[in-house]
């Protein structure tokens, strides 16, 4: 688990030049005739601002698909083996690109439908340009997963509390935030956390904002999981 950030950024990075890479599985986008849908390990596309991506980045992986009627509403049909270690962060990305201290507000808003079997996470993934800190935000989790590093208790902020963990994966500081009771839909202010980590926790400094990422890390959904995203924006200033 320790290197799943590593990976998942480098292939995020790396997903414009692969995106006609090889097809994983044969499953097709719902019938509602998405006006986008692939099922390449790193397909991706841009819509409405934001950036979606297939993204199965971890071994041993299975079958995954996403779909999306825009960048907003948006979803994923895998089928990964029950096995460890994460296997993909299928995403929608919003690129921020100001420093804390300049943001004035940065809040986003999802609703999501979720499976009540299988091992994932429903996140966001919040990183500085030069991907030296990761804050993760976990509104719900099911079956054998967990964050990196250990805990630093709990605290409520951006209108959710959260149990807090903090960790290296070798590349780069994990900060992960965990909501003490699932949720499918909800309003995160996201900038109050930013500076609680770094005016009260001072764990880093005035760090530039560069992707705010919302997605599925899937370990396994054996037989074949739908994840949907109903709504998600990202609104800053």
């Amino acid at each position: 688990m320790a290197s799943r950030t590593l990976s998942r950024v480098t292939k995020a990075l790396l997903a414009p030049a692969l995106a006609l890479g090889a097809t994983i599985g044969l499953a097709s986008a719902p019938a509602s005739a998405a006006v986008w849908n692939s099922c390449a390990q790193w397909g991706n596309t841009s819509l409405n601002g934001y950036t979606l991506y297939n993204n199965i980045w971890g071994s041993g992986a299975g079958s995954q698909c996403i779909w999306a009627n825009s960048g907003t509403n948006w979803g994923v049909w895998a089928n990964h083996p029950n096995t460890g270690g994460i296997k993909s962060y299928p995403n929608s990305k919003k690129v921020i690109n100001k420093s804390i201290d300049s943001l004035r507000s940065l809040s986003s808003s999802y609703n999501v439908s979720v499976p009540s079997s299988g091992a994932y996470n429903s996140s966001y993934d919040v990183w500085d340009t030069d991907y030296d800190y990761e804050i993760m935000l976990w509104v719900n989790y099911n079956g054998a997963v967990g964050p990196i590093g250990t805990s630093q208790g709990s605290v409520s902020l951006g209108g959710h509390t959260w149990n807090v963990y903090k960790g290296s994966n070798g590349s780069n500081e994990v900060f992960s935030f965990l909501r003490t009771s699932d949720s499918n839909s909800g309003t995160v202010n996201i900038l109050p956390i930013l500076k609680w980590i770094k005016d009260t926790k001072r764990w880093m400094g005035n760090e530039t904002i560069g992707d705010v990422q919302f997605g599925y890390e899937v370990t396994s959904s054996s037989g074949g999981l739908n994840f949907t995203t109903n709504n998600l924006t990202v609104s800053s200033s």
